[in-house]
């Protein structure tokens, strides 16, 4: 009997071997090159899968009592420690925050939602004009023209606690708006060859400082609404020949953006890399998770503000069951990291804002 159960555990183990290896295959997919492996520079989506099949396959070897073979799973898990903790941080949040402290809040805005008014009111503009940030970095921006929808008017009448404020006029479907309460010294784009995406660098008056703010929206994952619809009936009915089929269309075309956001991020990279500013932020749309090349490579010099101070997964986009954090806050060494959320009270938007505190560190 012993030796029956001995040949039963044997390709279970092996099985676990097999999702080990691909746990670490997928967490270090960010070293791949987007342009020259498109495909499997996306695995890293599908990260948060293999972490819970193999936290699965410890439990399993622990009820049974199979310590050594537990091992395997255990081993796999703190090789990829980091990219954990990148995906999923525990921090806490504390109500004793530096006087000092700058609020910098991120949000794609779609629009304002098509600019639309509930009884005269934007939801996106009241929720900005709340924030209480000291810096707000917008994606997606636009207004209307006609009194009936909302116009810049109204928005400058609604922020007028920040006298200070950019909005890109490049003629591109995608603008970036930076309002501010720190006086804005300069503003240039960074060159990089897109058709709808942009990245702004801002140089920001902070006390005796000057900050470097970076505003990003990269390459979108050119997924249509009949792929999202695709997409929610694999979740919904997981049939195989339509997973299949599904699959195949999706991976094109997220491989294709992945490939095309990559010089995106290499552009930033390189702004990040030669400044020689002290206090750096950078933040945005990378229509990206923390597990992929564009995160990887911005950052690199960086740190991500809610893998400091946030807590959770943080999904950031809120829409066709795409549970990602694609909206991210990255700082130099020398500020700090407070209270860094994803705020999901409000949905007006495809997005959810994210913001944290940032206290200057000597």
């Amino acid at each position: 009997m012993k030796y029956l159960g001995n040949l039963l555990i044997a390709p279970v183990l092996l099985l676990n071997i097999l999702f080990v290896l691909l746990l670490l295959l997928v967490a270090y997919s960010p070293y791949v090159q987007p342009v020259e492996h498109p495909v499997w520079s996306c695995v890293g989506l599908t990260f948060p899968v293999f972490l819970l099949i193999n936290v699965g396959f410890l439990v399993f070897w622990l009820i049974l009592q199979r310590y050594k073979s537990a091992l395997v799973p255990l081993i796999g898990l703190l090789l990829c420690s980091g990219q954990i903790r990148t995906y999923f941080p525990i921090n806490f949040q504390t109500d004793e925050l530096p006087a000092d402290g700058i609020k910098v809040l991120s949000y794609n805005i779609m629009g304002f939602a098509g600019c639309l008014k509930e009884k005269g009111e934007n939801p996106i503009l009241n929720y900005l004009k709340e924030s209480g940030a000291d810096i707000i970095c917008l994606q997606e921006y636009g207004v209307h023209h006609s009194a009936k929808y909302l116009t810049q008017k109204d928005v400058d009448r609604a922020l007028k606690a920040y006298p200070y404020h950019y909005i890109s006029r490049t003629g591109q479907k995608t603008q970036l708006a930076c309002y501010s309460k720190y006086p804005i010294l300069s503003v240039h784009p960074i060159k990089y060859v897109s058709d709808r995406n942009q990245s702004y660098t801002y140089e920001l008056q902070v006390d005796k400082d000057t900050l470097l703010l970076i505003n990003n929206h990269l390459e979108s994952n050119k997924l249509t609404k009949a792929d999202k619809i695709v997409y929610e009936e694999m979740i919904a009915s997981p049939e195989q020949q339509k997973v299949k089929s599904g699959v195949r269309q999706l991976v094109k075309k997220l491989a294709e953006a992945s490939a095309i956001r990559a010089p995106q991020a290499d552009s930033v990279a390189r702004v990040v890399e030669k400044s020689r500013h002290r206090y750096i932020v950078v933040c945005g749309d990378f229509n990206d998770t923390p597990i992929s090349y564009a995160h990887r490579v911005i950052g690199q010099e960086l740190k991500d503000a809610f893998v400091s101070a946030g807590c959770g997964p943080g999904i950031s986009y809120n829409q066709n069951k795409f549970y990602f954090r694609i909206d991210h806050i990255l700082t130099g060494k020398n500020l700090q990291a407070y209270n860094c959320m994803v705020d999901r009270s409000i949905k007006t938007s495809d997005h959810y804002p994210i913001s944290c505190y940032l206290v200057k560190r000597e």
